[in-house]
C-alpha cells in the first residue's frame, strides 16, 4: 500500500510542474492572465487561489534579547508557506479534491554550531489545519502559523509560530513593520523575464523588528530579538513557458533580501537559464524610514559574480556561497554565514535548494548588514 505522504509528494510535484498539460490547455483555453489591477490592502495580503502558485516567505536573524542590535546573529530562521493550484483533468465537487495544496518549509540555521535544522509539510488546502485565507495573511498548516494584523502606526504586525518535534526546534515571534508594504517592480508587478506576463505580483515587508522565544532540543530555551523580512508573491508563469532552451525559460534563480544596518533594505535577484546565462534580473533599494530617497528599482541593472562555491554532499550540487554584486547603489560583497545551508525538500516541493543567512559588506570589507540568500536550480530545474 502506498503511504499517504509519498503519494501527496508526487501530487505536489505534478502541481508545481509546468511541463504537463493543465485542464485549461486540455480544453483549448488560453493561458491564465495575471491581473495587473492596483493592489489593495489588507485584501492583497491574503490568498489569490485563482493563480497557479503563491508563497509567503519569512526569513531573518535572531540575537539574544539582551544582546546589541549590531552584534553578530546567533541564529537564522525561515518559514515559508506555499499555496499551489492543481488543475484536475476532471474537476471533483468534493472537499477532498486536491484542487489546492498547501506546503510549508521551516528551518533554523545555528550559526555557532554551523548546523541546519529543517522540516517540511504538505496537506490539501481547505480543512481547518490547512488554510490560506483570502481577506488577509492568515495561514495555517498544522501547528505552523503566520497571521498579519495592524500594528503600531497602522503598519503590519506578524505573529509567527513554527514547531518541529522531528527537527528539534520551536520558534514563536511577533514582528512589526516600520513602513508601509514595499511594492516591488512597477507598483507590485515584478518582471521575471522578457514576456510581459512572465511576472509575479510581489510585495515585501523588510526590516521587520520583533521579539520572541526559540526552543532547541539541543540548546535549551532563550528569549530572542529578530530582524526579519517577509515576501509575498503570486504568479502563473514565474519561470516562463516552453522548453528549457527557449530564451524566456529559467531553470532557477538567485535571490537576496538584505536588511542593512542603516535601516535601508535591498532586494536582488536574477533568473538563470539552463546554461547559466541570465534570463532576467531585478530588485530594489528602499531608504530607511523617514529618510529621503524613497525606492529605486533595479530592473536589468545587476551583475552577479560568484567568488566561491560549496558542493553539497547530499544533492552534489555546487552553490556559490560568496558573491560580488554590482548594483546601481554600488558594489557589495555577500558571503554565507556558513556553507552547509542546503534544504532537502524532495518530500514536499520536490527539489533541494540553498537557503541561509548571509552577511553583507562593501568592497573594502566594511559590514553593511545581514540578510538571506536563496539559490534554486543548481540541483536540477525547479518544477515551478
Amino acid at each position: 500500500m502506498i503511504g499517504r505522504r509519498p503519494a501527496l509528494a508526487r501530487l505536489a510535484a505534478a502541481a508545481l510542474s509546468t511541463g504537463g498539460m493543465s485542464a485549461r490547455a486540455a480544453a483549448g483555453l488560453a493561458p491564465e492572465t495575471l491581473s495587473a489591477a492596483p493592489l489593495r490592502f489588507p485584501r492583497d495580503h491574503g490568498a489569490h487561489p485563482e493563480t497557479r502558485v503563491e508563497w509567503w516567505y519569512v526569513t531573518g536573524v535572531l540575537r539574544a534579547a539582551s544582546g546589541s542590535a549590531g552584534s553578530r546573529p546567533d541564529f537564522g530562521f525561515q518559514l515559508t508557506f506555499f499555496r499551489v493550484r492543481h488543475d484536475l483533468a476532471r474537476p471533483l465537487a468534493s472537499a477532498f479534491a486536491p484542487g489546492q495544496l498547501m506546503l510549508a518549509h521551516a528551518a533554523i540555521s545555528d550559526l555557532g554550531r554551523q548546523r541546519l535544522l529543517h522540516d517540511q509539510r504538505l496537506l490539501r488546502h481547505g480543512f481547518a489545519n490547512a488554510r490560506a485565507e483570502r481577506e488577509d495573511t492568515q495561514l495555517r498548516l498544522g501547528d505552523w502559523r503566520l497571521r498579519r494584523s495592524d500594528g503600531p502606526g497602522g503598519f503590519s504586525r506578524y505573529a509567527l509560530l513554527m514547531h518541529s518535534e522531528a527537527a528539534g526546534f520551536a520558534l514563536e515571534l511577533t514582528l512589526d513593520a516600520p513602513q508601509a508594504p514595499l511594492l516591488q517592480g512597477r507598483a507590485g508587478w515584478s518582471r521575471k523575464g522578457p514576456g510581459e506576463q512572465q511576472a509575479s505580483r510581489y510585495v515585501s515587508e523588510p526590516q521587520l523588528d520583533g521579539t520572541g522565544r526559540l526552543v532547541l532540543r539541543e540548546g535549551g530555551t532563550r528569549d530572542v530579538r529578530a530582524r526579519a523580512w517577509l515576501d509575498h508573491e503570486w504568479s502563473n508563469q514565474y519561470l516562463g513557458r516552453g522548453a528549457d532552451a527557449s530564451p524566456d525559460r529559467a531553470v532557477g534563480w538567485d535571490w537576496l533580501g538584505l536588511n542593512l544596518d542603516d535601516g535601508s533594505s535591498m532586494t536582488l535577484f536574477r533568473m538563470r537559464a539552463g546554461d547559466g546565462s541570465v534570463v532576467w534580473s531585478g530588485g530594489s533599494w528602499r531608504a530607511p524610514p523617514g529618510a529621503p530617497g524613497g525606492q529605486v528599482d533595479f530592473e536589468q541593472q545587476l551583475h552577479f559574480e560568484p567568488l566561491a562555491v560549496w558542493k553539497s554532499p547530499v544533492s552534489l550540487a555546487s552553490y556559490p556561497v560568496r558573491w560580488r554584486i554590482r548594483t546601481p547603489r554600488g558594489v557589495i560583497l555577500v558571503e554565507a554565514a556558513f556553507a552547509a545551508q542546503e534544504i532537502d525538500t524532495r518530500q514536499s516541493t520536490g527539489f533541494p535548494y540553498w537557503e541561509g543567512v548571509a552577511r553583507v559588506a562593501d568592497e573594502a570589507g566594511r559590514a553593511l548588514g545581514w540578510g538571506y540568500l536563496e539559490m534554486t536550480g543548481y540541483a536540477g530545474r525547479v518544477p515551478l
